[in-house]
């Protein structure tokens, strides 16, 4: 039995493949939609389809970007010898709200993963590559402490020590205000090898 329109079915079949957003989630945001004023739904429509028209890649780092170069490699004032290598441009944004990074990015879009059928020509490795020069001194591997994560990062180091750059990866393990007993076995050993002296 069909409780809906067929355009309001549509509209929550939508909603739903947003990341994180259920079916009772993409029911709630398509009543509240519906329930807007014509302007406001116009204005909703416009900034998505803006949007989507007017984000590109950046060329140098892969960041989302609506000019190319984007900001941070467009800004003079960046540390251009270290370059953070990251998953996704959301990454990015993280990494900029801690406000302790002074240097460049570059955006994998993506791991290795045999296991999803994703190999190194598919993340973006060779632009990486190509972006080592004499200037860089540093790479930073900040991928996710998960399997592909480790793995990408593993084979970064292997394909960026050869070319004389000094490779490292973010720490790991106990987060700030975590206890030890909640910790698993892996996270604790991440956070032994990642101590420093105080």
């Amino acid at each position: 039995m069909d409780f809906y329109p067929v355009v309001v079915e549509k509209l929550i079949e939508e909603f739903a493949k947003l990341p994180g957003i259920g079916y009772k989630t993409a029911q709630r945001l398509t009543m509240h939609v519906l329930n807007l004023p014509n302007e406001e739904v116009r204005e909703f429509a416009k900034a998505l389809v803006d949007a989507r028209g007017t984000i590109k890649y950046c060329s140098i780092c892969g960041n989302y970007t609506d000019k190319d170069p984007c900001a941070l490699c467009g800004n003079p004032n960046r540390d251009s010898s270290t370059i953070c290598v990251v998953e996704h441009p959301k990454d990015v944004i993280f990494m900029e709200k801690v406000k302790e990074y002074n240097g460049v990015y570059h955006v994998l879009h993506g791991t290795i993963s045999p296991m999803a059928g994703r190999g190194p020509e598919d993340i973006k490795l060779k632009e990486l590559i190509r972006r080592i020069n004499g200037e860089v001194k540093e790479v930073i591997v900040a991928t996710n402490p998960n399997i592909e994560g480790e793995a990408t990062a593993m084979y970064i180091a292997k394909i960026l020590n050869p070319l004389g750059v000094k490779v490292t990866r973010i720490a790991h393990g106990i987060p700030v205000g975590g206890d030890l007993e909640y910790a698993d076995e892996v996270t604790l050993s991440k956070a032994l090898e990642g101590r420093k002296e105080i």
